[in-house]
C-alpha cells in the first residue's frame, strides 16, 4: 500500500513525499482511513510503530479539508493532542508542522519548564492544532488563557502512561472543557483495565487497532546480562565503553542522585557525559539531549520518566547501570535502540541485590537473557543481598517525578517497537532520510525526535 491510497490531500501527500516516504507502517495504515471517517478510535500502537503520524496525517487532512464554522478574524483551537511528557509533546507538534507545512494550519506546544508569557502570547494569535501536557494546560485554564469549546478532534497518546504517571484527575478536569460532540482518538501500548475504563467513558462506538503484541520485547535488540559487584558497576561501565569503543549510549539508573554521581565518576574516566533527570533545568536537559544527538557526548546518563520521548537516531547501545523496579519500564529501556531494522544493544549491570528484579523482567518477558562475566569483574560468589534502597519518592518508573497531588495507577510501561519510527525533524534545518531513525527511508513517516525540548521539572506540565 502506497500514502497516496490512503485518501490524504495532496499538500499533506506533497511533505511525505518530500521526506522520501511511499508507504505507510502498518498502524498508519489502518489508522489513517480510520481517523478520515471520523469516528472515534482506540488504538493499540507502542512507539517506534509511527503511530504519531498514524493520528497527525488524518488529523492535518480533516482539519485542512473542512472550513471553519467561526469568524475570519477568530482562530479557536480545532483539535487538542495530549501527551504525558515534554519530550513527547514537542516531537508530535514537530511532525504536525512537518506535515502541515503545505496547508494553512498553526500549531503549538505547551508545556511547564518554560516560561508561560510566551505561550499564552500564542494563544492570542490563535492555533489550530494544540499539543499539550495536561499540567500546563491546567494551568492556562486556571487563568482564563484558552478557549477550549471549539475542539473538534481530541488525542490522548500515550494514554497508558499518563495513567501511570497519575494524570488521570488533570484529564477528567480537561475533557469537562471540551464540547460534546468531537472525534475522540485514544492511543495505548496497553489495553489494561485502566485504559479499558477510560475508553469506555470517552469513545462512542470506536474502531479498534492493534498491530502490536502487548509488551512484547524487540527481537532485533541484543540483550546481555553482566553479573558484577555493585562497587564495580561504574569501573565496568566505563571498561565497556572504552573498550568496545562505544561513542554513543544510553545509560539507565534507578534515581536522580545515581545520575549525578556516575556523570562525576565517568568524566573523571575521560568519557564525556551529562545527566538528564527531573531536577536539572531547562536549559541543561536541551543542552543535554543536543549535545547527545550532535555526537558531543558519549554517555547520556537518565532516569526513566526523564528520557521518555528521547528518540535517537540509530541509537546503538543502551545500559542499564540500575535494573528498574518494574519489568515493564526495562523493556520501555530497550526500546530505545533497534529501532526501525537497525541493530541495537541492550546490556544490565546485575549485581547480587538485583537477582530478584531480573528473575521478575525475565518471567515477563519469557526469556532467560544471556549472561556474560567480564574478565578482572567476575562478582564475589560469596556476596550477599542487600535492600535496595531508594531516595524518598522513589519506586515505579521514578514515581518522584509524577505530578503532584497524584497518585501513580497501576499498570506497565509501554514497550516500543522495532518498527518504523514516529517522528520528524525540526523544519529549521535540513532534515534527514529517515526522521526518527535516520535510516534510508523507503517506508513512512512517524513521527520522531523532540525538539530538543526536556523537562525540568518535577511535573510534567
Amino acid at each position: 500500500m502506497l500514502f497516496s491510497e490512503l485518501g490524504l490531500s495532496e499538500s499533506i501527500l506533497r511533505a511525505i513525499t518530500e521526506h522520501g516516504y511511499t508507504s505507510p507502517t502498518p498502524i498508519q495504515s489502518q489508522s489513517i482511513p480510520a481517523v478520515l471517517k471520523g469516528g472515534d478510535l482506540l488504538a493499540g500502537a507502542q512507539t517506534g510503530t509511527g503511530k504519531t503520524a498514524g493520528f497527525t496525517l488524518p488529523v492535518l487532512h480533516r482539519l485542512s479539508s473542512s472550513p471553519r464554522s467561526n469568524p475570519a478574524n477568530y482562530r479557536p483551537i480545532r483539535a487538542l493532542i495530549l501527551t504525558p511528557t515534554r519530550e513527547l509533546a514537542a516531537q508530535v507538534e514537530e511532525s504536525v508542522r512537518v506535515y502541515g507545512k503545505y496547508t494553512k494550519l498553526t500549531s503549538a506546544v505547551m508545556f511547564g519548564g518554560v516560561g508561560i508569557n510566551p505561550q499564552i502570547a500564542t494563544l492570542k494569535k490563535g492555533v489550530d492544532i494544540l499539543v499539550a501536557t495536561p499540567g500546563r494546560l491546567l494551568d492556562h485554564m486556571q487563568q482564563g488563557n484558552i478557549n477550549l469549546k471549539h475542539i473538534e478532534i481530541l488525542v490522548l497518546d500515550e494514554a497508558d502512561r499518563m495513567l501511570d504517571m497519575g494524570f488521570i484527575r488533570d484529564i477528567k478536569k480537561i475533557l469537562a472543557a471540551l464540547p460534546a460532540q468531537r472525534q475522540n482518538l485514544l492511543f495505548s501500548a496497553t489495553f489494561s483495565d485502566e485504559i479499558k475504563a477510560l475508553a469506555d467513558r470517552l469513545l462512542n462506538s470506536p474502531a479498534m487497532i492493534e498491530v502490536a503484541r502487548r509488551n512484547s520485547t524487540i527481537e532485533i535488540v541484543q540483550q546481555t546480562i553482566h553479573p558484577v559487584d555493585r562497587t564495580n558497576k561504574h569501573p565496568l561501565l566505563a571498561h565497556l565503553i572504552k573498550t568496545n569503543n562505544w561513542q554513543q549510549v544510553l545509560v539507565f539508573t534507578r534515581t536522580k542522585h545515581g545520575a549525578n554521581k556516575l556523570v562525576t565518576q565517568l568524566e573523571k574516566d575521560g568519557i564525556t557525559s551529562m545527566a538528564i533527570h527531573g531536577n536539572k533545568s531547562q536549559t541543561a536537559r536541551t543542552k543535554a539531549l543536543a549535545d547527545f544527538k550532535a555526537g558531543k557526548l558519549q554517555a547520556l546518563i537518565a532516569t526513566d520518566i526523564a528520557a521518555r520521548g528521547i528518540d535517537i537516531d540509530q541509537l546503538p547501545h543502551v545500559v542499564n547501570y540500575d535494573l528498574p523496579n518494574v519489568p515493564e519500564d526495562y523493556v520501555h529501556r530497550i526500546g530505545r535502540t533497534g529501532r526501525a531494522g537497525a541493530s541495537g544493544e541492550a546490556v544490565s549491570l546485575v549485581c547480587v541485590d538485583e537477582n530478584s528484579l531480573l528473575r521478575d523482567i525475565e518471567k515477563f518477558i519469557k526469556i532467560t537473557i544471556p549472561r556474560a562475566v567480564i574478565a578482572g569483574f567476575e562478582p564475589d560468589p560469596n556476596a550477599v543481598a542487600q535492600p535496595i534502597q531508594l531516595r524518598s519518592g522513589q519506586g515505579r518508573g521514578n514515581q518522584n517525578q509524577r505530578p503532584r497531588g497524584t497518585s501513580p495507577k497501576a499498570g506497565g510501561a509501554k514497550p516500543s517497537s522495532t518498527n518504523n519510527p514516529s517522528g520528524a525533524k525540526n523544519t529549521s534545518k535540513k532534515p534527514s532520510s529517515h526522521p526518527a531513525n535516520n535510516t534510508k527511508p523507503s517506508n513512512p513517516p512517524s513521527a520522531g525526535k523532540p525538539s530538543q525540548s526536556p523537562r525540568s521539572s518535577s511535573r510534567s506540565r
